[in-house]
């Protein structure tokens, strides 16, 4: 009889409509490759050193101010750049008018953010009392609106790649805001997953999806009056947790705000149109996807779907 625990299969993503392989009997076999070993977390609160720290120079010249609480800045070496010009490249293997290209590159404008959560060196978000957190949520949120307020971006992601492993370039800690033209793919294909499941079910994905999490509770990591933490059905990595808003729960109040945020947007075509909230508005569950210490947050809404 077929078995989830020891037999091959594949499980369905339904956010993004994709099937991973699950092998759970290779978790047997021995091991002799290479093992990581943790380093010992000895930093100062101050380093003369770091790139990050109050009122030192920056790799790019900069100097950072002596900041005493959460400091923003734009990265000296931004991924994404406001002022690229729009172009396009196009090559095709033949000289066909209008065969289909093979090489295809279009410009992508945006910008990057540091977001240094403190001005202690030695701290990570885990180990910040509750009113420094609150000043990093808070940040989170003026970075948000701003950015998206901004002609060119239709899209604001804000992470944290936490450790070297991670490919953080320093140990002082702090996130990032990535600020794009274009929605990623991923998203896009969560938007659109989710806006069908709510029109076909009336229900929307992820509520359902927290019932029949709970009610099995095999895969519940943590949990509290607001937030679930999970590890999804269909993980990929080793170490990846869902984290989900708990449906309902001041759902008239958020919606209206995601609502008003949506009016900040310069291209609502690039989302779901905006519409006031109605009185029996349902949450459609805040998710967060940790796989290791990367981080991506995606927010929606009944009433419009907002990334």
């Amino acid at each position: 009889m077929f078995n989830l625990s020891n037999h091959p299969h594949r499980r369905y993503n339904p956010l993004n409509r994709e099937w991973v392989l699950v092998s759970p009997h290779r978790t047997q076999r021995p091991w002799q490759g290479q093992v990581e070993q943790t380093p010992p977390e000895r930093r100062p609160a101050y380093d003369p050193t770091c790139y990050l720290c109050p009122g030192n120079e920056r790799a790019g010249g900069e100097r950072n101010p002596n900041y005493e609480h959460t400091f923003v800045f734009t990265n000296d070496f931004a991924a994404l750049l406001l002022d690229t010009p729009e172009g396009e490249f196009t090559r095709a293997a033949g000289d066909t008018p209008g065969e289909m290209p093979l090489l295809h590159a279009v410009s992508e404008r945006g910008t990057s953010r540091v977001v240094c959560f403190s001005p202690r060196h030695d701290l990570t978000l885990a180990e910040m009392d509750l009113a420094a957190l609150t000043m990093v949520v808070d940040v989170w949120v003026a970075q948000y609106n701003d950015l998206g307020a901004q002609p060119p971006i239709n899209y604001v992601q804000i992470f944290e790649n936490r450790g070297a492993m991670m490919g953080a370039s320093n140990p002082h800690p702090h996130g990032q805001i990535w600020a794009t033209e274009h929605l990623p793919l991923n998203v896009a294909r969560e938007q659109d997953a989710q806006t069908e499941y709510y029109a076909t079910n009336d229900r929307t994905l992820l509520s359902d999806y927290l019932e029949l999490e709970m009610k099995d509770g095999a895969r519940i990591v943590c949990a509290n009056d607001h937030f679930v933490a999970l590890v999804p059905f269909w993980a990929v990595w080793p170490f990846e947790t869902l984290v989900i808003s708990r449906p309902r729960c001041c759902a008239r109040r958020l919606c209206a705000s995601l609502w008003l945020a949506s009016r900040c947007w310069p291209n609502p075509s690039a989302i779901s149109p905006p519409k006031p909230p109605p009185n029996d508005c349902d949450l459609n569950p805040r998710h967060t996807t940790a796989v290791g210490s990367r981080q991506e947050a995606v927010s929606s809404s009944k009433c419009t779907v907002l990334h």
